[in-house]
């Protein structure tokens, strides 16, 4: 997927260093690998930008692992045959940046993104190396893509989801495409216009580098500052110079 003369321009004129940050694009398309993905075209786009700063990233694709239904770390130990999350868990952790990509179906993000929020969800109670719940410091964002309407459904959705569990969402966090209220052509079906709308591009554009942004000043700050959010802390009565209600 080849850059705008204006995105390219952007990218050459930054003077901000993103060196070492790592990204990871978890595409939650339901079609497996060599089929085309629609979601993975208008991620290209936001991948080849965080490339050419420097970044580290990796790509996913959901529909490739036999990702087990569940809310539990390793879901094998819960009866499941299966389970390729333990496997891919480390990489996802690695990330500084993770961006959840999702087609629409029915207004509703995919079967396959559901059950990657509830698979985080499922390491959340983890801790970091400062007491904190694991996703702090980390940041989050959302590509959606489809030919019927549900793009800010989705993405309302997934970055709730996310920043619950502990990721900084950044201002203008979510892009997508969706051309004519469907039944239509797709993101890269011949002659849908999706590569070329300046609406979508600008907005993956601001997407991209709201995410380098945020993670850039997150890792500056060597993290999110560790004070009133520490859960051993709380556990052991600390209460962060704030007075403690008398709840009755």
């Amino acid at each position: 997927m080849a850059l705008s003369p204006r995105q390219e321009e952007l990218c050459e004129q930054s003077p901000y260093d993103f060196s070492g940050l790592k990204a990871v694009f978890l595409n939650c398309t339901l079609k497996p690998s060599p089929q085309q993905s629609h979601t993975d075209g208008l991620m290209e786009v936001s991948r080849a930008i965080m490339r050419k700063n420097g970044v580290e990233v990796t790509s996913i694709r959901a529909a490739d692992h036999d990702i087990a239904y569940g809310v539990y770390p390793d879901m094998r130990e819960h009866g499941a045959k299966a389970d390729a999350w333990p496997e891919l868990w480390p990489t996802i952790l690695a990330a500084d940046i993770l961006v959840i990509g999702s087609p629409i179906w029915l207004g509703q993000m995919s079967a396959a993104c559901s059950n990657i929020i509830h698979r985080l969800y499922g390491m959340s109670a983890e801790l970091n190396d400062r007491g904190q719940w694991i996703y702090y410091g980390k940041t989050g964002g959302c590509v959606i893509t489809g030919n019927e309407d549900g793009v800010k459904h989705c993405a309302m959705e997934i970055l709730y989801s996310l920043q619950h569990l502990g990721y900084v969402i950044p201002p203008q966090a979510d892009c997508g495409w969706i051309g004519e209220a469907g039944p239509g052509p797709s993101y890269l079906d011949e002659g849908s216009g999706g590569p070329q709308n300046d609406f979508t591009q600008r907005n993956t554009t601001f997407m991209t580098w709201n995410l380098l942004h945020t993670a850039r000043l997150l890792r500056e700050a060597g993290g999110f500052p560790a004070h009133g959010n520490q859960r051993q802390q709380w556990d052991a009565g600390c209460r962060f110079d704030h007075p403690n209600p008398d709840y009755r």
